[in-house]
């Protein structure tokens, strides 16, 4: 009997568990992610609190500070803990990150927080936003210093699918020329998938 009980349970809990898939790009931008839910890993995590990230930004010159620059591909790895705070569509979320593009690399600490927008009777739509910074003693090689935010809105179409319209400025700040460098900063619209 007890262990239909905890098999139940964690049917449950598995039916929430999320990993997420997201495709975002612009005129010249394309930035590929995936954050995998550590909960459907682990029975001693919590389901949609704790993800692993990998991320790829692909992004042409045109949205950055300069033109004279060839911006390298971008990649991320992440660490991100999320909670909900309240019963009201608010959560906060606390990360880091490993990026590197060719002579770059640094690992900012960053906050995220979601809104579920309460609007009942029509789709699910969510409010993004994520701020990161990583100071000189985290950038390594030519990097002095990492900035990166970003907001963008979500709705719910379909099921675990969602479109996204946001907006990113990511500066990754050299010790040379570039000292205020805006590696991308860019609109962008794109696919959320959560599986």
């Amino acid at each position: 009997m007890l262990r239909k009980i905890a098999l139940i349970c964690l049917i449950t809990v598995s039916v929430f568990a999320m990993h997420r898939a997201e495709v975002n790009i612009n005129d010249t931008d394309l930035e590929l992610g995936i954050g995998l839910d550590i909960g459907q890993f682990n029975t001693n995590v919590e389901p949609d609190t704790m993800f692993l990230g990998v991320k790829i930004l692909n992004a042409d010159n045109t949205h950055s500070s300069s033109s004279g620059y060839k911006n390298d591909p971008y990649y991320e790895m992440s660490f991100l803990m999320k909670r909900a705070v309240s019963n009201n569509g608010l959560s906060f979320g606390m990360g880091v990150k490993a990026n590197y593009t060719k002579d770059f690399a640094s690992m900012p600490l960053g906050l995220e927080a979601t809104y579920k927008i309460p609007a009942k009777g029509i789709v699910p739509m969510y409010l993004n936003a994520d701020v990161y910074y990583g100071p000189k003693v985290l950038s390594f090689g030519h990097a002095d210093r990492f900035y990166e935010y970003r907001v963008n809105y979500d709705i719910e179409l379909i099921e675990n699918g969602r479109v996204t319209v946001g907006y990113r400025s990511v500066n990754t700040n050299y010790d040379d020329g570039r000292k205020d460098y805006i590696y991308n900063k860019s609109f962008y619209f794109g696919f959320k998938f959560l599986f």
